[in-house]
């Protein structure tokens, strides 16, 4: 089999895979859901399935890191796009894959997807919105993650609130909004004694 066979099956795989982890997140809860049921679903072999993935968690993680990768990957470039700009092209993202993080968000989802996205989050506002070394609380240990870390759960629970809501505004309204909520955040941190 030629290599761009090879190519095509794990891509149309890989996007099997993903749509099964969708509708079984829809009907049901992710911690519960099994590698069988999606396999079964996707109507792909096991034998494909890890292949591509170690288990259902590398296949949300995978989902989510090219997500990213695709966000931010101007910043790599060399040409990186302002804050707002990166931040409506994620809930532009978030739009486009609306149920997969309906589901993995949502009251049936993942724990641990939710904790991933936050932390990917919280490094993103640490290295990229520049939030002042005041903010960061410069000496002050234990707080220095602070602002990044409650910057991450506004930023994830706007976007589950959002997306239960059923997208009632266009991504550049809600990333508007959370943006200007997070720079009054920063506003306030950087007003905070050393």
């Amino acid at each position: 089999m030629s290599q761009s066979t090879d190519n095509l099956r794990v891509r149309r795989t890989r996007k099997l895979l993903r749509e099964a982890l969708i509708e079984l997140i829809d009907e049901r809860d992710f911690e519960r859901l099994t590698v069988g049921e999606i396999t079964e679903r996707a109507m792909v072999s096991r034998a494909a399935f890890y292949r591509n993935y170690r288990d259902k968690y590398e296949l949300v993680e995978q989902i989510f890191d090219e997500a990213m990768d695709a966000v931010l990957g101007t910043m790599a470039a060399g040409t990186a796009d302002p804050p707002l700009d990166r931040w409506v092209a994620f809930f532009e993202h978030t739009a486009e894959y609306h149920r997969l993080y309906g589901a993995l968000l949502g009251r049936r989802g993942s724990p641990w997807f939710a904790n991933r996205m936050r932390a990917t989050l919280a490094g993103m506002v640490s290295e990229h919105l520049e939030v002042p070394d005041s903010a960061r609380g410069s000496g002050r240990g234990a707080t220095d993650a602070l602002v990044p870390t409650v910057l991450a759960a506004m930023f994830v629970q706007a976007i589950t609130w959002w997306l239960d809501q059923g997208r009632p505004v266009p991504p550049r309204v809600i990333a508007t909004q959370t943006a200007k909520l997070a720079e009054a955040v920063i506003n306030e941190a950087n007003h905070w004694s050393t």
